[in-house]
Formats: structure tokens, C-alpha cells, sequence
């Protein structure tokens, strides 16, 4: 068992080069070695004393010989199969036929004119989301982001392992389900592998910014551009604020024996420390998966490191088929981008306000991003409503808007105002619906039922 050959053969024959390579034997070999990851409460201190955006907005922002040495690379590798979506979920509508992909080319068309430079944005696509993603871009010829020449990062993908043997996987049925993405911290392998990181550095492009393609909060910021650029720090992380709803969700903290900042996910905390974790006035801050990166610093580092960044292993056990769970047991290998902290000397935290973390993982985000609780400005910018200081609407729905197609015969309430709405069952909402404070609904009956025009505000409406 663990013959690493076979994987080898199997990439190169993909047309994987030696950086997805080396990175996925890493990763095979901490397998083999059962590596846990575990990082214990003992070893670690609070992260804190971080600077913010808040004490650093009345510093210079960038200007145009800054803004021309930056690039945005958008995380743009899923599906969206959770919510029911067939094609790339940066090409799902949020309003008006507007999609994410749409609004993400506005902020870089925004910032070009308004930075008076040429902002590039690089899209890491998925083989899932290349031709869909492509296609749409078309219409954006003229601005010189339809190509893969011009934009595109291509994610690369690692086999999945079989379960018993420790071999590639077989599955004749389906040899693509014999594949699976090695998790968004693929980014360095594939800046490395593509060609991309040195062109950028030849091009004199020098900072970027990394976010994923559904957090349509994180733009970005010519203030923490310049902060970063001034820093001379190699790795900067926004991180913001835990709340309740978090207290299962990673968190940054600092390595007791070398003073590095860290991440911590749940499945790296023992069980006898699961309190200390999930208490969010010590552990104050998780990762927004938006980082700032010097790209002739990570060339540095990686050549430090033997051309791999030592991210921990992420193991997940699936089945090869995940529709079929009597399909033989797989183990898929991921790394996080945002680990990456712990691998720079001098790597750096920013604190920003919620409303730089606006993502859409699930219908009940969508829903809130197509109320009046958000604003889509001109230039592509989403943003809580002022109104609601930083504080999105939190909502729950019942299984049956688990896809988006449910949410086109929900219908769109008023949502600026609501602190809270808790939807079970069929319903749909007429126009004109406005709801305040503390809403529940309840439909316990088969048949849909609609909630009729009006204010309604802090209370349970029970329907047929």
C-alpha cells in the first residue's frame, strides 16, 4: 500500500504538471503517515491586538502606479450543486439578470477607471466552470476579460484515493468521478504550474487579492491596498468578527512556540477542547477567505519550501460516486488557501466589518441578497443597507427551498427592517409584503398559501 507511482502516472497522464504534483504527494505521504492535524488549546493564544480596517480608513489610499502592480483572482471553481444550479454558481441571477460573474466585471471595470490603471482579474475556474464561464464573458470582448489568455487561472484536479487499498480509485462507469478538486489552496500550485505567477511578476504586477466568487462583499480596497503595500508584510488575511452563528466555524489564533498566526478549523480541535473553541469572546475572529498575497514573496517562500507551501491535509472520506453512497469508499485530499498564514514569517491579520463578508452558500443567503436589505451600487458593489449597521437579516427555510427554483414562487418580501424570518412550509409572498423585526411563518398544510400585502412586525403567522 501507499506506492505513489501509480498517482504520478495518472496526473501526468491528465496533463498535471510537477506543482500539482509535488503538492498532491505532500499531502499522500502525510495520509500514510495518519497525520491528525490536531492543534491543542495549550499551544495556541488568542489572536488579538489585530489592526482594522476602521483605524487604518484614514490612511492613503492607493493610487494609480499601486493599483497598476495589482491583480483580483477570483475563487471561481464551483458548481452550486447544493442549491440545485447545473452550471458555474457565479452565473446564477441575483437581480434583475444580473449574476455574480457580472457584477464581480463591474468592481474591475470600476476600478480601472477609477484608479485610472489597468486592474487585471484573474478567475480560477474549475474544468466544472471553464466553457460556461467563458461563454459569458464573451460580452465582455471589448474590455479584454472574454479569453482564457487574458483571465483565467485553471484549477487543477488530484485523483481520489480508494479507501482500502490506498490507490487510485477505479470507476469505469464515470472516469471523471474518479477526480475530485483539491480544495481552493490549489491557488499556489496553480499559480506556479500555469505560468501565471511568473507572467504577473515579469508584467510588474506585484500584490493580489484573493476572494471567493460568491462573497460579492470582498472588493477590492485601494485603503487596505496601500496598508499592505506599506506593511511590506508577505500574506495579510481579513478576518472578522465571530458571532453566535459561528461558533463551529474556524478561528485565527497564535502558535504558542513561534508566535505565528494560525487557523484552526473544528476538525483540527481535540474533543476535549471543543469548548474552548466555540467560544467566541476568546476566540474572536475566523478567516473571510479574502487574502492579500506579495507575489515575489510567495516565489521566495515557495522556493524556500521546495516549490510546496506546507499546508495542513485536509482528509475527507466520500464515496466515489457521492449520489451513490453503496459506491466504493474514497478518500479526498484538500488543502485551505487561508492556512497558508502559518508558512510566512511576518504574515499579517486585518480586522473588517461584516459587511465585507457577504457569501451565498445557501437559498437563505440568496433570499436576503435579493431583498432591499442589500444595495447593488452602479460599480458592482453589494453592501448591507446602512440602516441595519453591519447586520445581515438572518433566515431560516424549511426543506423545501432548498433549491433556488423554490425561490421563484416564494417571492421577494421586504427584508430592511427584519432582524430575523423563520419560513416552514409552502408559501409564496404577494408584492408589497413588508416584514419587521422577528418573523415566523408557518404553513403545516400540502398546499401552497400566500401571504397577502401589509406590514407585519415581530410575530408568528400561522397560514390555513
Amino acid at each position: 500500500m501507499g506506492n505513489f507511482t501509480a498517482f504520478e502516472n495518472k496526473m501526468i497522464a491528465a496533463g498535471m504538471g510537477d506543482a500539482p504534483i509535488r503538492a498532491f504527494r505532500r499531502n499522500y505521504e502525510a495520509l500514510l503517515r495518519n497525520e491528525t492535524g490536531l492543534i491543542s488549546e495549550e499551544s495556541i493564544d488568542p489572536a488579538d491586538n489585530l489592526e482594522s480596517l476602521e483605524t487604518i480608513g484614514s490612511g492613503k489610499p492607493a493610487d494609480a502606479a499601486l493599483f497598476a502592480q495589482a491583480v483580483v483572482i477570483k475563487l471561481n471553481g464551483g458548481l452550486g450543486t447544493g442549491m440545485g444550479l447545473q452550471g458555474p454558481k457565479s452565473l446564477l441571477s441575483v437581480r434583475d439578470g444580473v449574476n455574480f460573474l457580472d457584477l464581480m466585471v463591474r468592481q474591475i471595470l470600476d476600478l480601472r477607471k477609477t484608479g485610472a490603471s489597468p486592474v487585471r482579474l484573474l478567475l480560477m475556474n474549475s474544468f466544472s466552470t471553464s466553457g460556461d464561464t467563458l461563454a459569458h464573458l464573451q460580452r465582455y470582448k471589448a474590455e479584454g476579460l472574454a479569453t482564457a489568455s487574458e483571465v483565467e487561472l485553471m484549477q487543477n484536479q488530484v485523483p481520489k484515493i480508494d479507501a482500502l487499498t490506498l490507490a487510485p480509485v477505479e470507476w469505469p462507469a464515470d472516469p471523471d468521478l474518479e477526480w475530485c478538486p483539491p480544495g481552493h489552496g490549489d491557488l499556489y500550485p496553480a499559480l506556479v504550474g500555469s505560468g501565471w505567477l511568473d507572467r504577473l511578476l515579469n508584467d510588474g504586477v506585484k500584490y493580489a487579492f484573493v476572494s471567493n466568487s460568491d462573497n460579492l462583499g470582498a472588493i477590492l480596497d485601494p485603503v487596505i491596498l496601500r496598508h499592505f503595500a506599506d506593511s511590506g508584510a508577505p500574506f495579510l488575511m481579513e478576518v472578522t468578527r465571530r458571532t453566535a452563528a459561528d461558533r463551529k466555524g474556524g478561528h485565527l489564533a497564535r502558535r504558542k512556540s513561534d508566535g505565528r498566526l494560525l487557523l484552526r478549523e473544528v476538525a483540527q480541535c481535540p474533543e476535549s477542547d471543543m469548548e474552548a473553541f466555540q467560544d467566541i469572546d476568546r476566540h474572536r475572529y475566523f478567516n473571510t477567505n479574502s487574502l492579500w498575497l506579495r507575489l515575489d514573496l510567495l516565489k521566495e517562500q515557495l522556493a524556500a519550501d521546495s516549490g510546496v507551501l506546507p499546508l495542513p491535509m485536509i482528509r475527507n472520506n466520500k464515496t466515489v460516486d457521492p449520489r451513490d453512497k453503496k459506491s466504493p469508499a474514497v478518500i479526498q485530499l484538500e488543502i485551505a488557501m487561508g492556512a497558508a498564514i502559518e508558512c510566512f514569517e511576518g504574515a499579517a491579520a486585518i480586522e473588517v466589518p461584516r459587511s465585507r463578508f457577504a457569501p451565498v452558500k445557501t437559498t437563505s443567503d440568496l433570499l436576503a441578497l435579493r431583498s432591499d436589505a442589500y444595495e447593488i451600487l452602479k460599480n458592482g458593489q453589494v453592501r448591507l443597507q446602512a440602516s441595519r449597521h453591519g447586520e445581515p437579516p438572518v433566515i431560516q427555510l424549511s426543506d423545501e427551498y432548498k433549491l433556488v427554483d423554490s425561490l421563484e414562487t416564494l417571492g421577494v418580501p421586504s427584508l430592511i427592517d427584519c432582524k430575523s424570518l423563520k419560513i416552514s412550509g409552502p408559501t409564496g409572498f404577494s408584492d408589497g409584503v413588508t416584514l419587521r423585526g422577528s418573523m415566523e411563518i408557518t404553513n403545516p398544510g400540502p398546499e401552497t398559501k400566500i401571504v397577502p400585502a401589509g406590514i407585519y412586525q415581530n410575530e408568528t403567522l400561522r397560514l390555513g
